[in-house]
């Protein structure tokens, strides 16, 4: 008898193991399969910002079915998680360091090294003394704020005789925006491209050694079950984004928090419709949101960059109360050097097409939003 209650112990276990196995293989196709409809709404778009979690569970699914008792067909859903490992495998590792990309070296014609600090600060974050002790701490350049609004911009006066010049968007409904520079700026300018709500920023800067560039701030809202419905205000605000970069002759670099993964098809659109690049390839993730959950943190602060500007060093920073860490950038501007040439896709008159439909849908689409926003 004792034997007897053994065996059904360890049969009820077993039968458990393979229940969610199961369970966890067919969430994960359904997870890897959603985001390949191309369809717009946020059941179909959030899966694309999970990959790199989807991927480690595909992995630990994997092994749990090397060490169950399960039925011979077994064999068939471990050749399903293998392919998908290696689909989205194929993605994930062009944000690593093993993914080849041709080094650059500096030359003696290139701009001094110039540093900045985008964050999304999290409008209702009140520890401001914690971000103005980042900007003293690692002292940029320049810095950008999203989700800043006017309780923000009185909090950031102190830096303002460091940082003398400033473009500054304050809007309460959390789509607010300034920027703070020790370069010159020669001129700034807010876009409203799909609404009028939802600010960019386009400032041209020179530095005193006689580069000019242009910094572009964005902040497009997310498509989730709390905020818009559909990523069609995100995708079109950003394609718009790229068709005005694109007819910038300068260098130019594009930051912000994209609400976008960098793998998701209108990040590829639009980092080929601007003709920018991808300063993650061959390098890393670097994952900002959510600061507080190191397991659950995407990489939807992004930045691109012309192919005269080169990245020295790109990385997220310690949390100062925000739900995003904030991004740190090195870099200078070299017009003489052409090592990241290869490195510039352009988008085909089929996905130029698909760009200028997706812009149109963004405008047309009525957002949801509070011109004041409060806290859930």
């Amino acid at each position: 008898m004792h034997f007897y209650r053994i065996h059904l112990f360890l049969s009820a276990r077993l039968q458990n193991m393979w229940t969610i196995y199961l369970f966890l293989t067919v969430l994960l196709l359904l997870l890897t399969v959603l985001p390949k409809i191309q369809h717009s709404h946020w059941v179909f778009r959030v899966p694309e910002f999970g990959k790199i979690q989807i991927t480690y569970f595909i992995l630990i699914t994997l092994i749990l079915g090397f060490l169950i008792d399960a039925p011979e067909n077994l064999w068939y859903y471990q050749g399903l998680l293998m392919i998908m490992f290696v689909h989205h495998g194929v993605t994930l590792i062009k944000y690593t360091p093993l993914y080849p990309v041709k080094k650059h070296t500096q030359k003696h014609q290139s701009s001094e090294h110039i540093h900045f600090i985008s964050a999304n600060v999290y409008q209702f974050n009140k520890e401001y003394e914690r971000f103005i002790k980042l900007i003293e701490k690692y002292h940029p350049e320049m810095f950008l704020t999203m989700e800043s609004n006017s309780d923000w911009e009185m909090a950031l006066c102190t830096l303002e005789k460091e940082y003398p010049y400033q473009h500054k968007v304050t809007l309460e409904n959390t789509y607010g925006m300034h920027f703070y520079s020790k370069i010159e700026i020669q001129e700034a300018k807010t876009h409203y491209f799909v609404a009028d709500d939802i600010p960019s920023i386009e400032v041209h800067l020179r530095t005193n050694d006689g580069f000019s560039f242009v910094f572009f701030g964005v902040h497009p809202p997310p498509p989730s079950p709390t905020e818009e419905e559909t990523s069609k205000e995100r995708d079109g605000d950003l394609l718009s984004a790229a068709k005005r970069v694109k007819e910038i002759h300068k260098p130019v670099i594009v930051v912000g928090d994209f609400n976008n993964v960098a793998w998701s098809k209108s990040s590829v659109l639009f980092r080929k419709v601007s003709h920018l690049i991808d300063p993650r390839i061959g390098h890393s993730f670097v994952s900002t949101f959510h600061a507080k959950y190191r397991l659950l943190r995407f990489p939807i602060d992004l930045m691109f960059h012309s192919e005269d500007i080169f990245i020295n060093q790109l990385k997220t920073l310690e949390n100062f109360g925000s739900d995003h860490l904030p991004v740190y950038c090195e870099f200078f501007i070299d017009h003489h050097n052409d090592a990241q040439e290869e490195r510039v896709e352009t988008a085909t008159s089929e996905e130029k097409a698909e760009a200028e439909e997706m812009i149109q849908e963004g405008k047309e689409e009525d957002g949801d939003r509070d011109v004041i926003a409060t806290e859930d």
